[in-house]
């Protein structure tokens, strides 16, 4: 049964593909605009097994933007890989400032930290990382356009660093495949925290990013992955406008991968 709901999946989802009223090369171009409410926004999957992409709004999933907390994967993967944090030991005490999120307002773990997106415990890992780590890091696996130069707390947070949708799934594509200057099991660990739902049929995994900044739109982030059988299609979805947030990023990421069937 577990294989034919699988077989069901896949024809559905390669049906919708094939209908799709425009193909560039192993690229398709549809309109999921609906799904978007008010916002201005992007989404990119890449379907691996069969080597091609669909695309929302093609100019946005080309433009860099700052990855804000999405940037959580690869500063835990460097965090992991240059022996900072490991998974058993993790901890960090809470300094006791009070922070606008309730839930940064304690103690954390990697886990917590992660799933909370607590910036103050990323920002101490920042410190101990250094420039020098992150920009080798940036170079090595041409991450956005490696820019760092808004501090070492900071760079990722509507600041200097930046990336494109395009470019979140084509990092999320080396993460899977284990294509890292990381060592396995540091993106084991990741993976395994990156999980939101997991069942008998599939495990969608994912990170959101939220970004305010004065003069500037709102924006959000939802990059993940889901492992269907054999395949990975690898998403991200951006959005900005009034109110954008990675929470609406999420929900938006999921309305659109269940309307094509794989989730």
């Amino acid at each position: 049964m577990k294989i034919l709901y699988i077989l069901l999946i896949l024809t559905t989802a390669i049906s919708f593909y094939a209908c799709d009223k425009k193909m560039i090369g192993h690229s398709y171009e549809t309109d999921f605009t609906k799904y978007f409410e008010d916002f201005d926004g992007a989404f990119v999957l890449y379907d691996y097994n069969n080597k091609y992409h669909i695309r929302h709004n093609e100019n946005k999933c080309t433009t860099r933007y700052s990855p804000c907390s999405t940037f959580k994967i690869p500063n835990t993967i460097l965090a992991l890989q240059l022996g900072l944090i490991t998974k058993d030991s993790s901890t960090m005490k809470w300094d006791g400032e009070k922070r606008w999120l309730e839930a940064w307002n304690s103690d954390h773990n990697l886990e917590s930290a992660f799933k909370n997106s607590a910036v103050w415990y990323y920002q101490n890992l920042a410190r101990e990382t250094g420039e020098e780590n992150y920009k080798k890091f940036l170079s090595e696996t041409n991450y956005g356009n490696q820019d760092i130069s808004g501090g070492i707390t900071n760079f990722w947070l509507y600041s200097s660093l930046t990336i494109s949708p395009e470019e979140q799934v084509t990092f999320l594509e080396k993460l899977y495949l284990y294509n890292l200057p990381i060592d396995s099991s540091n993106i084991n660990i990741l993976k395994e925290i990156m999980v939101i739902e997991k069942n008998d049929i599939y495990t969608y995994s994912g990170k959101t990013g939220s970004g305010k900044k004065d003069g500037s739109p709102d924006i959000g982030w939802f990059v993940g992955a889901v492992e269907l059988g054999t395949n990975i299609y690898l998403f991200a979805t951006f959005i900005e406008g009034d109110n954008a947030s990675g929470v609406k990023a999420r929900e938006i990421s999921k309305r659109i991968l269940k309307s094509i069937r794989i989730i």
